[in-house]
């Protein structure tokens, strides 16, 4: 292709660009395969077909951003067009500046929204929008507002959107392609014909642990407790159906909905606060059944100092509770006699064979929660051999906290060698430019499709690699995994019954 420079496209990256000329576009393809380099192709396409005319390269974050900055720079001859990366430390004067002399703009969707809203500059001489991450294109996400300003303001509008996978919704992924205009899906996963032969072989290895009786113990006392408040919630008729983490966070929304309106009703009240301590005690069973018993106390520990500090009736009551008390002195004891999750011993265990397979390796370890990512941290730097990091997000939780800058500066060691364990929450799951990995380690299974994808998208490109699954037995882990599993399978269907859909729309659009 003219002005493409130093890659050639491969065969699956042609067919999706052909495609992408003629229609908007929702592009689904694995992490790693290249997936910018398109959003490059159809750049220079567009420039070319309408010479004057801007593209805008939208991503969730400014390190994406930039990524995507870096790698067009790399492709692109130098004289190309003027590249130019939007963030929040530009002032928006500068943006209105900038923009106007422009060719390429790499954003953050936040940025340019802002800027449209205050009517600094519009979308009319934009010929390419490209929205990266597009799974993101639901609700009131900042994405919606600029895909219809931008299909209603350009002169010459073509739209993609690029994600891992945007989810197994048929409802979420219609959603999706009605919010960015899209009337064709190309769709690819490892197994497609023509991806497959681009690909390393990925081991998968799923590893069982038993969940302790002295954990089941605590699990019973919890629960006891949790169906109290639960019966609760249903003599108060505030609940109805099936109970879950997700039910009773909906159910506190609802209720506190209804008291924000000013409602002073006594037993919403009351069930708010049986709501509160219900969603606190699920919270504590799942770092139970699935983290660290060093999180799990500490949490527990947490709700002692919010009890303290009288922060709410409803947690004074929780902790002075003989079961939870039962509850957080076994942990305690536990702690002292050295005891952990059997997962942290698995995963030793793990770590080490991996190393002695391959001295060179590099893992990235996958955890839900901070705290477990600092516990793991800690067990595994003590290994022979072993040197890991934790890689976590922006908010401060806990004195843990981690800025772009500081992030940046992790993933450079991480490729440079400096240490050869990474572990990571989900800020690691989407976009970065992490190096490719020998293994990726999920501590825990999540339910999540689109999540599940991203993480394992991590290995297995240009070299053999393996996804390692810990699961705790009867515990949510097995529900978890089969959840997923169950979803990434139905994922492809929910993408061809919306493709078929998209066709068959079309094709009516012709007769009209």
């Amino acid at each position: 292709m003219k002005y493409l420079q130093g890659i050639e496209p491969r065969e699956y990256q042609q067919k999706i660009f052909e495609t992408c000329v003629e229609k908007n576009c929702l592009v689904v393809l694995p992490t790693g395969l290249g997936k910018t380099l398109i959003a490059l192709m159809l750049t220079i396409e567009r420039m070319m077909k309408f010479p004057g005319q801007k593209v805008v390269i939208l991503a969730p974050t400014k390190p994406l951003a930039e990524q995507h900055l870096n790698s067009f720079k790399k492709y692109l001859p130098e004289l190309f067009g003027e590249l130019q990366l939007f963030t929040g430390a530009v002032t928006a004067e500068n943006r209105k500046k900038i923009w106007r002399t422009a060719d390429i703009i790499f954003s953050t969707p936040q940025c340019v929204a802002n800027d449209i809203k205050k009517n600094l500059y519009d979308l009319s001489e934009v010929c390419l929008l490209v929205e990266d991450e597009a799974h993101r294109c639901v609700k009131n996400y900042d994405y919606n507002f600029l895909a219809k300003r931008y299909l209603y303001q350009a002169e010459n509008p073509r739209i993609i959107g690029l994600t891992a996978s945007p989810g197994s919704d048929a409802g979420k992924i219609k959603t999706i392609c009605r919010n960015l205009s899209v009337n064709a899906v190309e769709l690819r996963t490892r197994e497609s014909e023509d991806v497959k032969k681009y690909l390393q072989e990925r081991e998968y290895e799923k590893v069982m642990v038993d969940f302790p009786p002295e954990f089941e113990e605590m699990r019973h006392v919890l629960l006891k407790l949790f169906n109290k408040y639960v019966e609760e919630l249903k003599y108060r008729k505030v609940l109805f159906g099936p109970v879950s983490k997700i039910a009773l966070i909906k159910l506190q929304q609802r209720i506190m909905g209804t008291l924000a309106k000013g409602l002073k009703n006594w037993n919403y009240m009351l069930g708010a606060s049986a709501c509160a301590q219900a969603i606190k005690i699920q919270h504590a069973l799942e770092l139970l059944e699935t983290q660290t018993l060093e999180s799990f106390h500490v949490y527990l520990k947490k709700l002692f100092d919010e009890a303290a500090k009288k922060k709410s009736k409803g947690v004074v009551k929780l902790v002075a509770k003989p079961e939870f008390n039962y509850v957080f002195m076994t942990s305690n004891e536990l702690l002292s006699k050295k005891r952990e999750h059997p997962k942290i011993q698995k995963l030793m265990e793990i770590v080490e064979r991996e190393r002695k397979n391959n001295s060179k390796m590099k893992i990235i370890l996958f955890t839900q929660f901070r705290d477990s990512a600092v516990v793991i941290n800690k067990n595994l730097n003590e290994l022979e051999g072993i040197k890991a990091k934790i890689f976590v997000g922006q908010a401060k939780k806990k004195g843990l906290g981690m800025n772009q800058k500081e992030q940046k500066k992790i993933i450079e060691e991480f490729s440079a060698g400096d240490f050869n364990v990474l572990c990571a929450t989900c800020i690691a799951e989407e976009g970065l430019d992490i190096p490719e990995v020998n293994a990726v380690i999920f501590y825990e299974p999540v339910a999540s499709a689109i999540r599940t994808i991203q993480r394992a998208g991590r290995t297995a490109r240009l070299m053999k690699g393996k996804m390692i699954m810990l699961i705790t037995k009867k515990t949510r882990d097995e529900v978890y995994f089969y959840v997923s599993r169950a979803r990434e399978k139905g994922m492809s269907k929910a993408i061809e019954s919306v493709r078929d859909g998209l066709g068959e729309k079309s094709e009516r659009q012709k007769v009209l």
